[in-house]
């Protein structure tokens, strides 16, 4: 550690603050000279940065400056505030925070603000105010219409406002702009305030009954205060005081009088808000084991009796019982006094497993995702880190959840890539699993039908301990799988039609039998895009460059990255033509095709558009798992964890479009969308039967498959990875540089390539652009990418921070530079 220089005062000391900016510094800020209790690391602070401040996380305490420290003490800044008493974020999680910023190029702030609950954080906003300046100028110009004019005459006379809601008032181009001109001229003047966090513990009045209630009394009770006593000795003597005028069918006043003579208590408790909704679960039903998931529960539990780090490639096929070797080995952990933490790829399978979860441990269970409201999401986080939740389940996010001695982490569905968050902060929630059970000694278990390439590979070489469970529950056989190809049909029909003849028959014949369907087709909407004719163009999102897909239901074409929407026109704009034709069918497409085709069926349709209601998604499920539904219609939401015992047809529309991505990663991720959805039939006493529609039948991925042969496919896969130098065989990065200006963002590109190009001394690493990616604009920022491969991991996050820090020098703007380690798409 670099000498301290001595300071002035012995009082005078310094704390080092993350921020949530994209840069990766720590920010020095000066501690009050004032008495107290010092804070301590992982406590928030509200700290000065420009003209606005911001909250933080104190990170360290130094004595004094460091010798070789640049910084003028007399400019150091104050902390303006510091929020807690008692640190939010525990030593085990700033310690995952800080290895993530370090191993992903994140900035820590970043990472820690993404650790913490949604809203839990003060906002600090810009306030404006008009000056004695101001009010003169809008005399001299009181008949002026212009948008600056307008805002100026809005403070006149209602006072200072926040710039959101001026925002809203105005419109954001025209208020940006306008505060900007006014600022300039001092007609206003901006400040800030500061909004209390959105979130917050939930408290509401309260009665309990006191023990002279039951004694005999002096003065008679009159008939309303006999019934509250009454109804509260019923309720186990405590119940919310609106409850009690609800049921009692009285005002407040009894209640008061009561309080006043000291036979009820009324004060104010704090209320738990339930993400399960009062939801209730039967027992959990008792269920023997079989000779391979007690193999694989054995193993894990010896490793949790050693209690030091193991990592398990829990590799079953669909319909194993992986979930009951979690719930064992989970309950194993509880009898051992450590925590458990679950991760699942997505929000969709929550309700399952949770339920599963609380029929074995109850109210131990907390669970975190960001379909939760914000309070609701705070409180489960409160009962993580207070110790009254001792297993948790939740997303990608939730690998942060501040759980006390954990002894073992369990990431379902390893190999799925929602584990990956695509925004700044970048990180993969299963690696950061990885880590987190290593640092805590702890036991950790990936588990899928179909692993990624990379996790069988640390398996083959010894890095994770392989676990396989090649059988079915009861003996079942795998469902039998076909691949139909649609040239044939194609040829045949004449044209290009959605269904194949096959597949029709095949949910005819189930329904006849009272079975059930499942239909994947991982493209939502009713059309993908819409073509010319004449010309043709493509009607293309004006913020990014991507079609537009068209919405039935809502008659609108919709961009799914920035959300722009738009009327479908009647006729092309750019050559005038009628002949507009709708291309690629959706899920919405899929539904009304198959409705039409045949009338009887009753379809429900699970995606992105149809369950965004909180709630929409468990009742969808259940619905379909009780009968009610014959057929279900979805996106990859539909294919994996889902365990309906009717299923006995799973069919598969139009799956080659994942395999002509530009990504090496396409092959593999078609194989286990098929293979996890293929696992959705034939989970009960009926056997089981997938059909694929394919124009591409001889592809690798789609014949093992169908076959569901993992090892096939692995073997197939590597060696086209080891023959084009992709991982598992070397380390991979991307570089995306994002401005509005197309110019900027390629000079900036070209900058940090020079910086790349001389860092790279030792040649272990090899740098491809920059060159326009693979969607060029998106929400009209343009970007280009570039993309770093090494044979050496320490070799690759050495030269990016060497060249990140040469091109800022050079003038390369860092806060438009997004690195991403290990991406998992290269789109």
């Amino acid at each position: 550690m670099a000498e301290l220089r001595k300071t002035r005062s012995r009082e005078k000391r310094y704390a080092e603050i993350a921020l949530p900016l994209p840069v990766r510094k720590l920010f020095t800020y000066r501690l009050s000279d004032a008495g107290g209790e010092e804070p301590r690391p992982g406590v928030r602070v509200v700290v000065p940065f420009g003209k606005r401040e911001l909250t933080g996380y104190l990170i360290n305490i130094l004595d004094g400056l460091p010798e070789n420290s640049r910084l003028n003490e007399a400019e150091i800044k104050p902390i303006t505030k510091i929020i807690d008493t008692e640190p939010l974020i525990t030593d085990e999680i700033m310690r995952l925070a800080e290895w993530t910023a370090d191993y992903y190029a994140a900035s820590l702030g970043e990472v820690l603000k993404a650790s913490l609950p949604a809203g839990i954080n003060a906002v600090i906003e810009k306030v404006y105010e008009i000056t004695a300046k101001g009010r003169e100028a809008l005399d001299d110009n009181a008949r002026k219409a212009a948008a600056k004019w307008e805002i100026l005459r809005h403070l006149a006379e209602s006072g200072p406002a926040a710039e959101r809601s001026l925002v809203k008032l105005f419109g954001k181009a025209a208020t940006v702009r306008s505060l900007r001109e006014l600022r300039n001229a001092e007609l206003i003047s901006q400040d800030h305030q500061k909004i209390e966090p959105r979130v917050k513990a939930k408290r509401q009045k309260a009665v309990r009954l006191l023990p002279a209630a039951v004694e005999e009394q002096e003065k008679p009770l009159t008939h309303d205060q006999q019934r509250i006593i009454g109804i509260l000795a019923k309720a186990g003597g405590e119940m919310l005081f609106t409850d009690v005028l609800e049921r009692a069918d009285t005002g407040a006043s009894p209640v008061n009088t009561l309080a006043k003579r000291g036979l009820l208590e009324v004060y104010i408790r704090e209320i738990r808000r339930d993400p399960f909704g009062g939801d209730t679960v039967g027992d959990r039903p008792k269920l023997k084991l079989n000779d391979d998931q007690e193999t694989a529960l054995a193993a894990i539990t010896a490793s949790l009796k050693d209690g030091d780090y193991k990592a398990f490639l829990l590799h079953g096929v669909t319909g194993s019982g992986k979930t009951e070797v979690y719930i064992r080995a989970m309950a194993e952990a509880l009898e051992m006094d450590r925590s458990s933490l679950m991760l699942v790829p997505e929000i969709a399978l929550t309700p399952v497993f949770s339920r599963r979860l609380r029929e074995a441990f109850g109210s131990s269970v907390a669970i975190l995702h960001s379909n939760l409201s914000a309070g609701e999401r705070f409180d489960e986080w409160r009962r993580i880190r207070n110790g009254t939740a001792r297993i948790a389940i939740g997303t990608r996010s939730a690998v942060f959840a501040p759980l006390e001695d954990i002894g073992l982490i369990i990431v379902d569905e390893e190999h799925d890539t929602s584990y990956r968050q695509n925004e700044s902060p970048f990180y993969n929630g299963r690696d950061l699993a990885v880590m987190r059970a290593h640092a805590a000694g702890a036991t950790i278990i990936l588990g899928s039908a179909t692993p990624a390439i990379e996790s069988f590979h640390n398996a083959k070489t010894g890095k994770y301990h392989y676990l396989q469970m090649p059988t079915r529950i009861g003996g079942r056989p795998l469902a039998k799988a076909e691949l139909i190809d649609m040239r044939e049909v194609f040829k045949k029909a004449g044209k290009d039609v959605v269904f194949s003849p096959a597949l029709i028959d095949a949910i005819k014949k189930a329904k006849a039998k009272g079975e059930q369907t499942m239909i994947l087709l991982n493209r939502r909407g009713f059309s993908s895009f819409v073509l010319c004719r004449s010309c043709g163009e493509s009607l293309r999102c004006k913020n990014c460059d991507i079609t537009l897909t068209y919405h039935k239901a809502e008659r609108k074409l919709t961009c799914h990255y920035c959300g722009y929407t738009t009327d479908p026109p009647q006729k092309c704009p750019f050559c005038g033509s009628e002949y507009l034709y709708f291309i690629g069918p959706g899920t919405e497409q899929l539904e009304e095709v198959l409705q039409r085709t045949l009338p009887d069926l009753r379809i429900a349709r699970v995606d992105r558009d149809t369950m965004s209601r909180k709630g929409e998604m468990a009742k969808t499920l259940s619905a379909f798992d009780r009968g009610e539904t014959d057929v279900l219609v979805g996106t990859q939401m539909i294919a994996k964890g889902h365990d309906f015992h009717n299923v006995t047809l799973v069919g598969v529309v139009s799956v080659d479009n994942g395999l002509g991505l530009p990504d090496f990663r396409s092959a593999e991720r078609t194989f286990q969308l098929l293979t996890q959805v293929a696992g959705r039939a034939g989970r009960g006493d009926l056997a089981g039967r997938v059909m694929i529609q394919t124009y591409y039948p001889e592809h690798y991925a789609l014949r093992h498959a169908a076959e569901q042969d993992y090892e096939s496919f692995y073997t197939e896969e590597v060696k086209y990875r080891s023959r084009m130098g992709y991982p598992p065989f070397v380390v991979l990065a991307s570089i995306l540089i994002k401005h509005k200006d197309e110019d900027y963002a390629l000079r900036s590109g070209r900058i940090l390539r020079e910086a790349f190009d001389r860092a790279n001394t030792n040649g272990t690493s090899r740098v491809i652009g920059p060159a326009k990616a693979a969607i060029s604009r998106i929400r009209n920022e343009f970007r280009f990418q570039m993309i770093l491969r090494s044979t050496n991991r320490r070799d690759l996050r050495h030269l990016i921070d060497t060249a990140l820090a040469e091109a800022e020098t050079r003038g390369c703007d860092r806060r438009i530079v997004f690195v991403e380690i290990d991406p998992v798409n290269l789109m």
